[in-house]
């Protein structure tokens, strides 16, 4: 809404930065005599109120006048059609340079600087545009800091429009253009330190050849146009006669945009050109330099297949990240059909949104993607982002698997001189790597690649005839130098069906001892009393008899599978309760517990 006719503003001013640069826009061009509402300060609390009541508001604490500056003649967007924005690099880096020469003159040090602008609402949007651009590339502001005082505009900024003869049905905010230029940025894609003004503006002119950078590796141009223009053969007079190096480009009788073109791609490292419209020249000139060159046409103002966008994809990022070169892209006027295969790649690569990417795009050459094409963008992007993720993927899942180092042999494993102390903890939670009978068969893994038991450990067999495996238990050691009963069904003359002697078992013993921990000769302190009746199988119990290293191990007694028979094997406690107790009962035979359902005191439990 306007404000008074006396100060001829057009709507709110809006402070960008506290007490330093504001937007304003004015039907008159404002002069230093034109007053300058500035805002006033936020409310305070009541006692920050009482504690500064002699301290002016900020609206009247302006000592000095603002100084007025305008861009409106300085900046000129070359519209196409309906087109009137967003200003592109160019415009953006003369802005800065106006901009920092007023705040750096000595005059201006502490004066509030005012960018006014006229009362249309394009103008309004394209210096909006350009200032939140301007502190997103060069202050380095986050994007929702530099949209931040935008959002205060009253009435809001116009959108932008595509660059086509139709209805606009597809429009851009500045908000677009901000996040795509910081997204580019973020991405290594956009920067002012190696930007040329000069360059810029030259080649972007129709007659100097009407070619822009989009980013460091794609550069979008309209299409060069001379005769003859079938392609020449290599090892003819014709192709002899065309220029192979800079020098004698410029020395040819070529139109000047197209020398330009040449000579450009030539000094900048542009390893393939594509063309996407009908053939305009020979593409001989191209391939004489040494740059590729390759058609995928498709019609004008219409979009690509995606087929042809997946193997423009596959092709480009070849060329960029193995040969590390640019490509060159263009149709007839290097817009709607250039604008949709790099469209497709930076969203494919960087992850743009198809808004943040036309807008980027625009904001580096105007008017890109036109028409339908800005819908295609908007429609696909998702796609183009799951290829990315996909070649990924593939990428990963090419990469050799990194295998476990195998294990020795079992022989080579009992053979060596180095043993591992067994562990203490909870065994049950242990995963039982160390049997071979199921792991040759566990998840389908070689039983090479498998992490080795660890040696010396003591692990159950499934196995009957177990007296080769590595970890096996014979049954028929003895206990204290006392031999083991036959077993049960074996007849006096016959020897057991065991072929294993003490002096093998003994053999075994030693071999996985280890030799870092002797043991010692001596027997220790220990009686031992077992007591087997022939109902029991030994190899039900061997668990509970064969200790770490060969030694009878102690257990307390259990029940047989019959019930009618005990085997314990105990050490003699040396409590005098326990002793006493203990000479009533049978010499070597342990005092069963008392408590109730210990082993081997069923009489006692029913008495209770």
């Amino acid at each position: 809404m306007p404000a008074s006719a006396s100060t001829g503003m057009f709507g709110a001013p809006i402070e960008y930065i506290q007490d330093r640069l504001y937007l304003a826009s004015y039907y008159s061009p404002p002069t230093e005599n034109t007053p300058f509402p500035f805002l006033a300060a936020p409310p305070k609390s009541p006692s920050k109120r009482r504690a500064g009541a002699n301290t002016p508001s900020r609206k009247y604490q302006a000592t000095k006048t603002p100084i007025y500056f305008n861009i409106d003649g300085l900046l000129l967007y070359n519209a196409f059609h309906a087109d009137f924005g967003p200003l592109h690099i160019g415009h953006l880096y003369r802005f800065a340079v106006h901009f920092h020469e007023i705040l750096g003159d000595p005059e201006n040090t502490d004066r509030p600087v005012v960018l006014w602008t006229k009362p249309d609402p394009r103008s309004r949007a394209n210096v909006a545009c350009v200032v939140a651009c301007y502190m997103v590339l060069i202050q380095s502001w986050p994007p929702h800091l530099a949209l931040a005082p935008i959002a205060q505009a009253d009435p809001p900024y116009m959108p932008f429009r595509d660059a086509g003869y139709s209805q606009a049905d597809f429009v851009l905010t500045i908000q677009d253009v901000v996040y795509g230029v910081w997204k580019a940025k973020e991405e290594g894609l956009c920067g002012l330190k190696d930007f040329s003004l000069e360059e810029y503006e030259k080649y972007e002119r129709v007659d100097m050849g009407d070619f822009n950078w989009v980013t460091p590796s794609f550069l979008a141009f309209a299409s060069p146009q001379h005769s003859p223009i079938a392609p020449v053969p290599q090892n003819t007079p014709e192709f002899a006669a065309l220029p192979f190096t800079v020098e004698q480009v410029q020395d040819s009788e070529l139109p000047l945009p197209f020398k330009n073109v040449l000579t450009h791609f030539s000094t900048r490292n542009v390893g393939l050109v594509v063309r996407l419209n009908s053939e305009l020249y020979s593409p001989s000139y191209f391939t004489a330099l040494g740059i590729n060159h390759i058609d995928m046409i498709f019609e004008d103002g219409t979009c690509p297949p995606l087929p042809l966008v997946k193997r423009f994809i596959k092709m480009a990022h070849e060329m960029i990240t193995i040969k590390e070169k640019g490509i060159a892209i263009h149709c007839k006027a290097g817009l709607g059909r250039t604008g949709c295969l790099i469209g497709a790649y930076l969203i494919y690569r960087h992850g743009f949104t198809a808004n943040e990417i036309i807008a980027f795009m625009r904001f580096m050459r105007p008017g890109m993607v036109v028409g339908p094409q800005q819908h295609w963008l908007h429609l696909n992007q998702g796609s183009f982002r799951e290829w990315w993720f996909e070649d990924q993927l593939k990428e990963k899942l090419s990469l050799p698997t990194p295998t476990t180092p195998g294990r020795t042999s079992t022989k080579q494993r009992l053979n060596s001189s180095q043993t591992a102390t067994p562990p203490h903890g909870n065994q049950a939670k242990r995963a039982a790597l160390g049997e071979i009978d199921t792991n040759e068969s566990c998840n389908g893994y070689a039983d090479e690649n498998l992490p080795a038991p660890t040696p010396g450990q003591p692990r159950k067999s499934h196995r009957k005839d177990s007296r080769h495996h590595p970890y096996a238990r014979t049954p028929s050691a003895s206990l204290g130098g006392v031999a083991s009963s036959p077993r049960r069904g074996a007849s006096k003359g016959q020897s057991s069906n065991r072929a294993d002697s003490d002096e093998e078992i003994q053999a075994l013993v030693n071999r996985v001892t280890s030799p870092r921990t002797p043991v010692s000769n001596a027997q220790r302190s220990i009686s031992h009393s077992a007591t087997m009746t022939p109902e029991i199988d030994i190899h039900e119990d061997v668990e509970n008899w064969v200790g770490d290293s060969g030694s009878p191990k102690p257990k307390t007694p259990v029940n047989s599978k019959s019930g009618s028979g005990v085997l314990g094997v105990s050490k003699q406690r040396s409590n005098p309760r326990r002793t006493a107790d203990a000479r009533a009962e049978p010499r070597g035979v342990r005092k069963t517990s008392g408590r109730v359902g210990s082993a081997g005191n069923i009489t006692r439990a029913k008495g209770v």
